[in-house]
């Protein structure tokens, strides 16, 4: 089980392996920052932080997600 957080600024998004279904969705979703055969395979500097929340959203499996930071509103 294995479990990473990506940051950007205050953006930071969890992925939890024994979550992921491997559908591909974020990868074929936002490609330029999500990409399995690149390690790291994220590189929050690829989009924007709307781009990348809109994308984590979409996540099916819910292994993605967004931490919300202390003293973030």
């Amino acid at each position: 089980m294995a479990k990473r957080v990506y940051t950007k600024g205050m953006l930071q998004v969890l992925w939890q392996s024994e979550l992921c279904t491997h559908c591909e969705a974020c990868w074929h979703g936002l490609p330029q920052v999500f990409d399995p055969h690149k390690r790291p395979w994220v590189t929050m500097a690829g989009a924007t932080t709307a781009e990348i929340i809109e994308q984590v959203e979409q996540c099916p499996s819910g292994a993605l997600s967004i931490i919300e930071r202390e003293g973030s509103c």
